[in-house]
């Protein structure tokens, strides 16, 4: 049984409150991670673009505009992680993204934010599958191909087990990541007696481009063009608020945990960025699958790298799959969706919220085409951080007083910043790709028609993150 909507004319929705049994239904484990596993967390979901990925900005802008462009992207990530920080602080939910627009912008602003956010999550696995089949081809054992099939497996072996319970998943995770982390120290050993500069600028000048030069062979636009693939260094750490619910005092350790892993992985970029190109040289690692493993080429520590950078390719693509399912079975709590997906099973993991975004994915993942689908998930990432970083100007201004254990150093200069490099983010990414980022945005549309029908109609209200707005709706009614 429900109680009686309640309409808040003011928002345009109208919420009610669900009974106890449908919140037991909808459950997940509490206490189960620290600051360490989340750092490992945040690692993973990005560790996997060290790998690949990044490389395709090399024809866009080469090594110089790739360079320029991860140097703007890793300041405006420390920003966001910091700004993000204070969030995670003040609103631990495992609606993460959503919950802080939620409370900042109203019901239309956390849906937007949440629905850019699945957007990126769903399609990113997508594009690590493409990476994974590329590395498995490479290792040639027992014949294996890159292929659809190796799309399916992946996808049905991590979501099963996902589907067995989070701390299962984000143990077997950290030591995924770890294993990860040793192949990206292997291949540094490996690659820094290699390393010639003149690999750096082995792509052909575009005489025409404005500003072109051997270290910038398409000029500035380059530089812009290439943004997309430097925010594959370090897409989607902003996920780690999402196991908000998942964790002992997530006040404390949500903050120290993505701090943590910004850290590491501002380290990671830099050195495959530089020796990656510098070994391999630039044009032919910019349409490389796996630039690591072709940088060093047959050696033993090129193969050494090839089965650890697989491992590195798994550990994002299953991290990533746990932040889409949070994300879904949060915006299905509290109604935005329906609210079949946020059913969990015995083991306190949401079952359709691991599923649905997975089959999507799989569909996505037989274009082949990583490039095409890294941009796509960047344009869902970047339009999250714009509206993340205005929830986080809106609240400094609106509720100065918002209990806050983590406070942004700089407070809203930062993540202004953040902002600014952001609203360039999503621009870029239609230099790479128009079409299908209008297709992202389409997609996008259809979510928030779907919301303007019928969803705003039949949000719950005592879902955890729509309780954290109201209670700051009650209070200003108050004042």
């Amino acid at each position: 049984m429900t109680n009686p909507p309640s309409e808040h004319s003011a928002r345009g929705v109208e919420e009610h409150v669900e009974s106890n049994e449908y919140l037991a239904k909808r459950q997940l484990k509490k206490g189960t991670a620290g600051w360490l596993l989340l750092a490992g967390l945040g690692v993973s979901y990005v560790v996997s673009g060290d790998y690949s990925g990044w490389n395709f900005g090399l024809a866009h802008g080469g090594f110089g505009g790739l360079a320029i462009a991860a140097v703007i992207i890793a300041g405006m990530y420390l920003a966001l992680v910091l700004g993000m920080a204070e969030l995670s602080s003040a609103l631990p939910a495992a609606g993460g993204g959503y919950t802080f627009a939620r409370r900042a912008l109203g019901p239309w602003g956390g849906f937007a934010t949440g629905t850019a956010i699945l957007i990126e999550y769903s399609i990113a696995p997508a594009a690590i599958a493409t990476f994974i089949g590329a590395y498995v081809e490479s290792l040639g054992l027992f014949g294996i191909h890159n292929g659809w099939w190796v799309y399916l497996a992946a996808y049905a072996f991590f979501i099963g087990i996902h589907l067995s319970g989070v701390g299962e998943a984000l143990k077997v995770m950290f030591v995924i990541t770890a294993i990860a982390l040793l192949g990206l120290v292997i291949f540094a050993v490996c690659a820094i007696g290699q390393f010639d500069v003149s690999n750096l600028t082995t792509i052909a000048v575009d005489v025409n481009a404005a500003g072109a030069s051997a270290i910038l062979p398409h000029g500035y636009l380059g530089i812009w063009a290439a943004i997309p693939f430097a925010i594959w260094f370090f897409l989607a750490i902003e996920g780690v608020p999402l196991a908000a619910e998942e964790t002992a005092n997530p006040e404390k350790n949500v903050p120290r945990g993505i701090i943590a892993a910004m850290t590491v992985l501002l380290v990671t970029c830099a050195v495959v960025l530089v020796l990656t190109t510098g070994v391999g040289g630039a044009q032919q690692m910019s349409a490389s699958g796996n630039p690591l493993v072709e940088a060093l080429g047959s050696g033993v520590g090129a193969k050494l790298v090839n089965y650890i950078g697989l491992a590195g390719l798994i550990a994002s693509f299953f991290s990533i799959i746990y932040a889409y399912s949070r994300q879904l079975f949060a915006l299905s709590r509290a109604g935005y969706l329906p609210t079949q997906l946020s059913v969990t099973n015995s083991r306190k993991a949401p079952t359709l919220a691991l599923i649905v975004p997975g089959v999507i994915g799989f569909l996505l993942s037989l274009t082949g085409k990583g490039d095409l689908l890294l941009n796509m998930a960047v344009f869902g990432a970047a339009v999250s951080y714009v509206l993340m970083m205005v929830s986080h100007i809106v609240l400094r201004r609106r509720e100065p007083n918002m209990p806050r254990p983590y406070r942004t150093p700089g407070g809203i200069a930062t993540t202004g910043f953040a902002l600014v490099i952001a609203v360039v983010a999503v621009i870029a990414t239609f230099l790479v790709d128009p079409k299908a980022v209008g297709l992202c945005l389409l997609v996008f549309c259809a979510f928030m028609l779907y919301f303007a029908v019928y969803s705003r109609h039949h949000l719950v209200a005592n879902s955890p993150d729509e309780e954290f707005a109201m209670l700051a709706e009650a209070e200003d009614e108050l004042k």
